[in-house]
């Protein structure tokens, strides 16, 4: 072990084979553990010369009563909703929050990181920038013992709580209402590939057409980097296809506008032409015309998951295991795709 370095409960609990949640209790002589479980791990740690993360015992005994949150984006109407409800149970439990915004900047979202850890916020909620594609930082968090949770965007290489929607199902119900309403070919245009939502969004998207009596030749898959431009040069590419699909589903509302838009400057309508959905229900798409089909995403409720579950586990009122809460979604039809009628 290198000189020194701070042995953690995660490398305590590696080498017993226990839970790190165990190892904390044990530490804290709680009384739901056998006595032997408890005498193992005391001495384990003991042996390792394992201290308490100085910063954690001060959060514990003298707590800041303020949580750390990083969104990707603060005018976003979904996060902005998050936002509402972090700070709504926040609040009703005597907490204030620092909020970050990334800018869907990596940089950014670490820089953010190390401002809420100097500022010794009690916990972390963080949704992850689209540029993200390591998780060291992360990692570091876990490693130091620094409560923390995700929300949305998230990643499953790290260990810790986290609230989503069912992303995958969500994609479903609004690929299998297009096919219903009578598209032959429906398109998927997605985000960067790597990114959790894009994955599963693609994962409802196939299993739709599946279902629906396709195959996975039938599908077509477009890849935008989600800034307006790339989003405009999608449309154009879909276009151009010599085989045009006549349905399209955008993984976000705001990439189905930019695609709407395109396709009226050229003349094509919708729906009578291409069929056309989004995802997370902005308010901007009930208000365009023709008003758009989407996927509405519980924002609010999620902000109150997350805030609550990470300061329950900040009051030891349940476990520091990781817990998955999937949200679920529901289709809004709307005018955009209303190919039966026309």
């Amino acid at each position: 072990m290198k000189k020194g370095h701070q042995v953690t409960m995660k490398e305590i609990a590696k080498k017993l084979g226990v839970s790190v949640s165990t190892v904390s209790r044990a530490l804290k002589d709680s009384p739901e553990l056998h006595p032997d479980t408890k005498k193992r791990i005391v001495e384990m740690a003991e042996s390792m010369n394992y201290q308490y993360n100085l910063l954690a015992q001060s959060l514990r005994i003298s707590k800041t009563k303020v949580l750390g949150v990083i969104v990707p984006e603060l005018t976003s109407h979904f996060f902005s909703s998050n936002i509402s409800g972090i700070q709504d149970t926040a609040s009703k439990r005597g907490y204030n929050v620092m909020i970050c915004q990334s800018n869907e900047s990596f940089e950014q979202e670490k820089a953010n990181l190390r401002t809420l850890v100097a500022a010794q916020v009690d916990g972390l909620l963080i949704s992850l920038s689209r540029e993200t594609k390591s998780y060291e930082h992360l990692h570091n968090l876990y490693e130091r013992e620094i409560p923390f949770m995700m929300f949305d965007r998230v990643t499953e290489e790290i260990p810790v709580s986290k609230v989503t929607v069912d992303d995958a199902h969500g994609a479903y119900l609004v690929v299998d209402h297009l096919l219903k309403e009578g598209c032959k070919r429906v398109a998927y245009v997605s985000g960067q590939e790597d990114l959790y939502i894009s994955k599963k969004r693609k994962e409802g998207y196939l299993k739709a057409l599946l279902d629906n009596g396709k195959s996975l030749e039938d599908a077509i898959i477009y890849v935008t980097d989600l800034t307006s431009k790339g989003n405009e040069e999608v449309a154009l590419k879909i276009l151009s296809d010599s085989n045009r699909p006549d349905g399209v589903f955008c993984m976000i509302d705001p990439v189905a506008i930019d695609v709407m838009l395109v396709f009226k400057e050229n003349g094509i309508r919708v729906p009578g032409q291409i069929a056309l959905a989004g995802f997370t229900n902005n308010p901007t798409s009930g208000v365009i015309e023709p008003s758009l089909t989407t996927v509405s995403q519980p924002g609010y409720e999620m902000g109150v998951i997350a805030a609550n579950h990470l300061l329950d586990q900040l009051d030891d009122l349940v476990s520091t295991e990781p817990q998955s809460f999937v949200l679920q979604t529901t289709l809004i039809p709307r005018n955009s795709t209303k190919k039966t009628s026309l």
